[in-house]
């Protein structure tokens, strides 16, 4: 039934005649009367009798009548709903964030995205890097922030920040070490695979300079609890020196020839259609990296 011809036909009787009823729709009465006509031989029945005074619903008319209320009302509440929906999208939007990364972006995205869009829900799920890549390829994610992540051609990668990777040691350091002198010395790294871990071996096995690994940690607050304990050294990016919450003093030194910064990537699936609070979340992480990391 077309809902356009109920509302004339509502119009007309409403007015209680058919000139009446075109004045209030700015449109003619022929046309009017044309649409009504319709509408009749779509129900089969006369739903309006020319009187004297103008036109009034049939029996059968006023049935439809009844119909046709709750046809608008329940009309005006879908578009009341797209209105709120446009307004305060709903839906759902799971981003991946390294642990490292999460600890600090996390309790600000979530924040800043409620404010803006209330009626949906933000998932944020924590793991390492080659994780998040595997999940956001398979359709698990719907964006990740990911360390140094290999290309793919499934995958739309925009560089947020580089960070230089610094040495961190329980004992007091000159301010630059050669990465020859960084690789001589015991260290505690992250097992592989391992974004940082890859990066770093990248730059020292074609130098012929092997790792002295003497502990494998995935958890970046363990291992400087380790430095802190004096147990040995790690190398991280410039930003995790912030985490360092211990009594003994932080030693770090920056890493030369050569110097090696990793990078920091915003991934999204190509395939997956972007929805307003997926762009408003990648619009979030791309200011919470700017402000917490840099350009």
């Amino acid at each position: 039934m077309d809902v356009a011809r109920l509302h004339y036909f509502a119009a007309v009787a409403a007015a209680g005649s058919f000139s009446r009823g075109a004045a209030a729709l700015h449109m003619s009465q022929p046309a009017l009367s044309r649409q009504v006509l319709l509408l009749e031989q779509e129900v089969g029945q006369a739903l309006l009798v020319r009187t004297g005074r103008g036109a009034e619903p049939t029996e059968a008319g006023h049935a439809l009548l009844a119909h046709a209320r709750g046809i608008f009302e329940l009309a005006e509440r879908a578009r009341a709903d797209m209105r709120e929906r446009q307004a305060s999208p709903r839906g759902r939007v799971t981003i991946g964030l390294p642990p490292r990364v999460a600890h600090v972006l996390t309790a600000d995205l979530i924040e800043r995205f409620r404010a803006a869009y209330p009626d949906a829900v933000i998932s944020v799920v924590e793991a390492l890097s080659i994780r998040l890549r595997e999940w956001l390829v398979a359709g698990k994610l719907d964006m990740a922030m990911l360390f140094d992540p290999p290309h793919s051609p499934q995958v739309q990668e925009e560089t947020l920040t580089r960070e230089p990777l610094v040495l961190i040691g329980p004992k007091a350091l000159p301010r630059r070490m050669r990465l020859a002198e960084v690789a001589a010395l015991p260290l505690v790294m992250p097992s592989g695979p391992n974004a940082l871990r890859q990066l770093l071996e990248t730059y020292t096995r074609p130098r012929g300079l092997p790792l002295s690994i003497v502990a494998e940690v995935d958890s970046v607050q363990t291992v400087l609890s380790l430095v802190a304990r004096g147990v040995s050294h790690t190398v991280l990016p410039n930003s995790a020196l912030r985490l360092w919450t211990y009594d003994q003093p932080l030693h770090a030194a920056a890493i030369y020839a050569p110097a090696i910064r990793n990078r920091l990537v915003l991934a999204v699936p190509k395939a997956r259609p972007a929805t307003r609070p997926g762009r408003l979340a990648v619009q979030l992480l791309r200011a919470l990296a700017l402000e917490h990391y840099g350009s």
